[in-house]
């Protein structure tokens, strides 16, 4: 049985990694519970912890996992748009394909580059290992692209889903009603339509549970522009 603070900052961690594909800050759980300090959440983490709905990840930031919920807290979904941006399908390539091999296919070899957050800003984007085949049809112009898996549900109303696939244009400029790329204060990673108001920058989520962020303009710096989206059933 659990409190109603447990449950509270149980259900909100949930919606949280569900939105955002990571759980917040302590401040934030802080801010959430209107609580004084994070002495009393690090109390209630401890106490979800001990009862099996959560797992403390060692050596990691943010590291909480659920690993239960109450029958009170149920998941909630979303329905969208049709998609507003490029679509396609994911390429069935073989492996062992290489450079000439997806040329003579029509295809272009994207790297993969990590996650960003279609939700609140999470880890700025790093160099992976991966790729992915897509048509060069999708690629927006001349220019460095790469690819970048989409987490939350931030941008559903212009058809892009938590689990897509998008395709990023890289560049540091943007017009107003742009999808792009946002690097937040130099380290955090986020996918939004782009308007400037003066010297500000703002970045509106498609999804009306989301509010608009209002920045700075030395806050936010572009960092590709959405031209594809790439979906698996």
């Amino acid at each position: 049985m659990l409190t109603r603070k447990q449950l509270d900052l149980l259900e909100f961690i949930h919606k949280r990694i569900q939105r955002d594909g990571v759980p917040p800050s302590f401040d934030e759980m802080k801010d959430a519970l209107d609580l004084r300090s994070k002495s009393g959440i690090h109390r209630l983490i401890t106490a979800l912890e001990e009862r099996g709905f959560i797992r403390r990840l060692a050596h990691r930031a943010r590291a909480i996992e659920i690993v239960k919920l109450p029958e009170t807290i149920e998941a909630t979904g979303r329905a969208g748009f049709a998609p507003l941006v490029i679509k396609g399908d994911r390429p069935d390539v073989p492996p062992p394909a290489g450079a000439m091999a997806l040329e003579a296919a029509g295809l272009n070899d994207l790297p993969l580059l990590g996650r960003i957050a279609a939700g609140s800003p999470i880890e700025a984007i790093t160099d992976g290992a991966s790729h992915v085949a897509v048509p060069g049809s999708m690629l927006g112009g001349a220019g460095k692209h790469y690819a970048l898996e989409v987490k939350g549900d931030s941008m559903i109303d212009a058809g892009i889903n938590n689990g897509d696939v998008v395709v990023i244009r890289e560049t540091n400029s943007a017009e107003n009603g742009d999808i792009v790329v946002a690097q937040v204060d130099g380290y955090e990673a986020t996918l939004k339509r782009f308007r400037k108001q003066g010297d500000m920058i703002a970045l509106e989520a498609a999804n009306p549970a989301y509010e608009t962020r209002l920045l700075r303009e030395g806050q936010v710096k572009v960092q590709g522009k959405l031209v594809g989206l790439i979906r698996t059933y």
